[in-house]
């Protein structure tokens, strides 16, 4: 089932429910799909997982930075918003690797390629963000490379 497919579904049942912040957040989903789909970019009916998968990283890493702003600003009660959605949107998204399985992956990458200091760090952070596309975020995976090429 295509993600679109199963965010209206989600929505129609949170409807029901008279749920309205999962509402909110699924919404915001169904947005982000419709501008991508009616943007130009896709030329396809159907929106390509790979697109999909960093869309929803967008949107669940807009709701952390926002909620952080939040915190910083002594608004606990909108933080606790943001965060909520970001946990709604995120089970759309394929489950994490954990910090020790990106770490062996990046280690792998690196023997392979034999980069061995901060020069390689641009060619190594393009191919294991190819490799670990949705199941871990760029800056997770940003400072193990950093750490390892240091």
């Amino acid at each position: 089932m295509s993600l679109e497919i199963q965010i209206n579904n989600d929505i129609k049942k949170a409807m029901l429910a008279k749920d309205k912040k999962t509402l909110e957040a699924l919404r915001a989903v169904k947005a982000g799909l419709l501008l991508i789909k009616t943007g130009g970019d896709i030329n396809s009916e159907e929106i390509p997982e790979t697109v999909e998968i960093q869309l929803l990283q967008k949107l669940v890493k807009q709701r952390k930075e926002s909620a952080e702003m939040y915190q910083a600003q002594n608004r606990s009660e909108l933080a606790e918003d943001e965060l909520f959605q970001a946990t709604i949107i995120e089970k759309y998204l394929p489950e994490q690797m954990s910090t020790e399985e990106v770490k062996a992956k990046i280690e792998a990458l690196i023997s392979e390629t034999g980069a061995s200091s901060m020069k390689d760090m641009g060619r190594i952070m393009g191919m294991a963000s190819k490799a670990l596309a949705g199941k871990a975020d760029n800056k997770t995976i940003s400072a193990i490379v950093k750490g390892l090429l240091s």
